[in-house]
């Protein structure tokens, strides 16, 4: 489990296909203080998608993605330099600064645009009809792994704004409209959606 706050901004090092090319192996530099306090096994947030480390050195950690993954997050798409958001797993007594994330990926949304408002910057993405029904204002949602509230929805998009801080500490710095972006809805709606299905 995670919050969605981000703790360390990576770089994808190198991308290995395995799995006769349909799964694939990523080598993601890192720079937290205490590497060597990272287990074999340990879960890391990559961008919102909760991956296994496989190996890891001084200043890298090694994870493999499955088709399945690949298929259905924006790690398919990434290249050797893409930035990534890192967030370690909880651990009991840890501060709660964002909201319960589990790194299970939704799905993908598009960035729309990104125009300054005030002190911060407006974002706004296009998702698909299948999730939009889980989005609502002043919600929680985790894009790329950042917990954000969102500020406003309707039919097929919604927005959220970014701050400074947030824009220098994560991948929202290079993200243009036209790119894509991991979604994973509030695991309350999720679970409430489903209830309803059965009333």
């Amino acid at each position: 489990m995670f919050t969605g706050i981000v703790t360390a901004l990576g770089t994808v090092r190198e991308i290995i296909p395995i799995g006769a090319g349909h799964d694939m192996r990523l080598v993601i530099g890192a720079h937290w203080p205490d590497m060597d306090s990272i287990a074999l096994g340990a879960s890391i947030a990559c961008s919102g998608c909760c991956l296994t480390v496989v190996e890891l050195g001084t200043d890298w950690f090694a994870v493999e993605v499955s088709a399945e993954t690949l298929a259905n997050t924006k790690l398919g798409r990434w290249t050797v330099g893409n930035r990534v958001n890192l967030e370690r797993s909880l651990k009991l007594g840890d501060e709660m600064g964002g909201h319960i994330v589990s790194g299970h990926v939704d799905g993908l949304a598009e960035v729309l645009s990104a125009a300054p408002e005030n002190g911060s910057t407006r974002w706004r993405f296009r998702v698909p009809e299948n999730l939009i029904r889980y989005i609502a204002r002043k919600g929680s949602i985790a894009i790329d792994g950042v917990s954000l509230t969102v500020n406003d929805a309707d039919h097929d998009s919604f927005g959220v704004n970014i701050i400074p801080h947030t824009t220098a500490v994560t991948g929202f710095g290079s993200l243009q409209p036209g790119d894509v972006v991991n979604i994973e809805i509030d695991m309350l709606a999720r679970y409430v959606a489903r209830l309803a299905e059965f009333k």
